[in-house]
């Protein structure tokens, strides 16, 4: 929608107060631009654990071939790397065996892959629109993380900057 506005002014869009929120996890391949999706109820550790297992059956590896998972400082992601990596628990002997895990310094969003799709998605499906409920945003937003599923181009580009 457009509309006619004072020079300097700040529009805003109004929408329902709610503390809900839609739940994605997200893991993109800087090679392909491939994007995985899952979905959970909350962010804790339990789900990017739950979140981490769904993805690596997703993937198909070959023999003896581990996928680097770069993690950020978010207190759950940290839980999660204590008890996978740090403490070396058994019960997730499968998550070790597939994955090898990076943390990023503090502050360096910008190194977070992940967050370069989620910095565009929001720029292309959210930002500046107005959802009537959560329904209609987590449908919008399925719809356009369909279109990365496969190899494409412009996450592939967003991510070019780790081949260099």
């Amino acid at each position: 929608m457009r509309q006619w506005l004072p020079k300097g002014s700040k529009p805003r869009i109004l929408s329902p107060p709610s503390r809900h929120k839609v739940a994605n996890s997200g893991f993109v391949f800087p090679g392909t631009g491939e994007l995985i999706i899952n979905k959970s109820e909350v962010f804790n550790y339990e789900a990017v654990i739950a979140s981490l297992r769904e993805s690596l059956r997703k993937v198909c590896l070959p023999e003896n071939r581990k996928v680097a998972l770069i993690l950020d400082n978010v207190p759950w992601y940290k839980k999660a790397f204590r008890l996978i990596e740090t403490e070396a628990l058994p019960e997730y002997a499968d998550i070790r065996e597939k994955l090898t895990i990076i943390c990023l310094p503090p502050y360096s969003l910008d190194l977070n892959l992940i967050e370069q799709c989620w910095r565009v998605t929001r720029r292309e499906v959210t930002h500046n629109g107005y959802f009537s409920d959560l329904q209609t945003m987590d449908g919008a937003l399925n719809k356009y993380f369909e279109e990365f599923r496969s190899p494409n181009e412009k996450f592939r580009s967003l991510c070019s900057f780790i081949h260099k």
